[in-house]
């Protein structure tokens, strides 16, 4: 009885589970088949769409390489290098796809050389230099890419005690002058401007290596320099400041732009976008400077052969003060500009320069791989 009535309700919860059947009913066999056939196609689906992940993520691996650069120096490394160091220590390049490797030329004349020759791609040089070499026979159409000094460095430096207090002291005197110096290219312009006559300024031609020396020892009684580089390095000699009188050509009426990153015309050409990664990359280099000066002497000096900190610290600050973050920089953003401003400094460089053909501000400077003004404002 018992195993009847077990079985009679088995057999009724079995009938009861049993779907119903009749046209348009899907039988229980074929509802397992299809769903099965769709769970296969799913998978097949997600397979296909990772194997396409994976070879677009290679892909873009493959976009990402980095950009091999070579960059110039025009001079060993020293405080005016800073926005490159910073963009390389804190990673700015490397963020843009560029792998930037660096090397020292023996001034504007050989880094512009080296970016002749297709050995740099990129170079920081005199701009004023560039544009001489530029007017030259089948020279390179070079042009600037960003302008980092906004007011050239160019300077007299004199000792007050040698009877120099005023610009117009400079007559009757001697200023010594090193060899390739490229303050005195603009003298004659200076000069005329101020007044002063250049038959009664004595040039004697010196070395650079001696330029400070002899101005200590009283050789001289002024020098041509950079007002970050000369003035800076004669205190570090100990000539108390108060008996050094610092000159600044932009102080005098001089219009020049200072130093310029320039590119390859045909790296340029090829890579337009690589070129302006690498100003993006610079002008983070020049934040990252401002914000923090003394870790940006830091990584300096670490690069340095003997450097000073407190010597490249002063020189730092005085060249961002006097030469980067000028007031047309506060107003106009960093790395470009005004083509008025530079058609009258191509006036000043014709005083002691023949040109075949005077070049105008579009020959010179591209600004268009230059970001917009809010990323180029420094404060």
């Amino acid at each position: 009885m018992r195993g009847a009535a077990g079985s009679a309700v088995i057999k009724q919860t079995y009938r009861a589970r049993q779907l119903p059947s009749g046209p348009g009913v899907i039988p229980m066999r074929a509802n397992h088949t299809i769903a099965l056939r769709c769970i296969l196609a799913s998978l097949i689906s997600l397979l296909g769409f990772a194997w396409l992940g994976t070879a677009e993520s290679r892909a873009a691996g493959e976009v990402r390489q980095p950009i091999a650069i070579q960059f110039s120096f025009d001079r060993p490394i020293d405080a005016s290098s800073a926005p490159f160091v910073l963009a390389s220590v804190g990673g700015l390049f490397s963020a843009e796809g560029l792998a930037v490797t660096t090397n020292i030329a023996s001034g504007s004349k050989d880094a512009i050389a080296r970016v002749a020759a297709d050995d740099s791609d990129f170079a920081l040089v005199d701009i004023n230099e560039l544009i001489r070499f530029r007017d030259k026979s089948g020279a390179p159409r070079f042009k600037v890419v960003f302008v980092l000094f906004n007011k050239p460095p160019y300077a007299i430096v004199a000792r007050k005690s040698r009877g120099i207090r005023a610009l117009s002291d400079i007559q009757g005197k001697t200023l010594g002058v090193a060899e390739d110096d490229l303050s005195i290219r603009l003298w004659p312009a200076l000069a005329r401007q101020n007044g002063i006559k250049l038959a009664s300024v004595k040039q004697d031609k010196i070395s650079a290596a001696v330029r400070e020396p002899i101005l200590s020892a009283g050789q001289v009684d002024a020098v041509t320099g950079f007002s970050y580089s000369s003035a800076v390095n004669l205190r570090d000699r100990g000539i108390p400041a108060d008996d050094l009188a610092v000159f600044r050509y932009a102080d005098y009426g001089c219009e020049a732009y200072g130093f310029a990153v320039i590119v390859n015309p045909a790296f340029a050409a090829a890579k337009p976008e690589a070129v302006k990664s690498f100003v993006r990359a610079v002008i983070g280099g020049m934040h990252l400077t401002v914000r923090d000066v003394g870790r940006a002497v830091d990584e300096v000096v670490n690069r340095m052969d003997g450097g000073s900190r407190d010597l490249e610290l002063e020189r730092l600050r005085t060249l961002i003060r006097d030469n980067i973050v000028t007031s047309e920089v506060q107003r106009h953003g960093i790395g470009g500009i005004d083509p008025a401003r530079f058609d009258r400094s191509i006036d000043q460089i014709a005083e002691d320069f023949k040109f075949q053909k005077k070049p105008s501000a579009a020959d010179i400077f591209d600004d268009s791989f230059l970001p917009p003004l809010g990323g180029r404002l420094i404060n």
